[in-house]
């Protein structure tokens, strides 16, 4: 089977567009203290998909794998923005949807729509593979910024509620933010005595 001369051009555009995510940094850092990426993020996502599949039964693992791969797509035009700094900022949403529709606009029309339309899904929540791609999307970051080399003044305490409406439904994932919320709450202890130290160290009168 051949593709049409245009839409091969068109998915080479896309893809090529797509690579923009290789070096689109997120508000996070890897263990050895480089910034994470979107594709990084978007990798170790799927990877956990695939992983805890056979924890979930009746999951599409192929629609759950596409749903995570595109869910943040419309970040190669516009970048990530934090989840602390969305609070009061106009929707991040609106504007990924149409960082997204510029990005697919290459694709053949079937393949745009396809894009779109599981993006929506998983924006919504409008299955049981969507919502479980958001769970785990907010498990996974936080799972990384408990392994990351985070600035010194990153608030981990804010990842104890942190997309905790999508990790609470399902067993599997209370199981898993269980045990993440042990570690983020053991970091923010270790953060703070590192910064007890420092400060009294600061403050230590100095021999003559």
């Amino acid at each position: 089977m051949s593709i049409p001369a245009d839409e091969l051009h068109g998915i080479l555009d896309f893809l090529r567009a797509a690579e923009s995510l290789k070096h689109t940094t997120r508000t996070s850092w890897t263990s050895t203290g480089t910034p994470e990426t979107v594709a990084a993020h978007t990798w170790r996502l799927c990877l956990m998909a695939l992983v805890l599949a056979p924890r979930f039964p009746g999951i599409d693992l192929g629609k759950l794998l596409r749903i995570c791969l595109v869910h943040d797509l419309g970040e190669a035009i516009g970048g990530d923005i934090s989840a602390v700094l969305q609070e009061g900022a106009p929707s991040k949403a609106d504007q990924e949807r149409r960082d997204l529709l510029q990005l697919v606009a290459p694709l053949p029309a079937s393949a745009q729509h396809d894009m779109v339309a599981l993006w929506d899904e998983y924006e919504q929540a409008m299955s049981p593979e969507a919502r479980l791609a958001k769970g785990l999307d907010k498990l996974e970051t936080i799972l990384q910024h408990n392994q990351g080399v985070m600035p010194d003044d990153f608030d981990f305490r804010f990842n104890l509620q942190y997309g905790a409406r999508y990790t609470t439904d399902d067993p599997i994932l209370r199981v898993i933010r269980a045990v993440l919320d042990e570690e983020t709450e053991r970091r923010a202890q270790e953060r703070s005595r590192a910064l007890e130290r420092e400060q009294s160290t600061e403050h230590r009168p100095h021999a003559p």
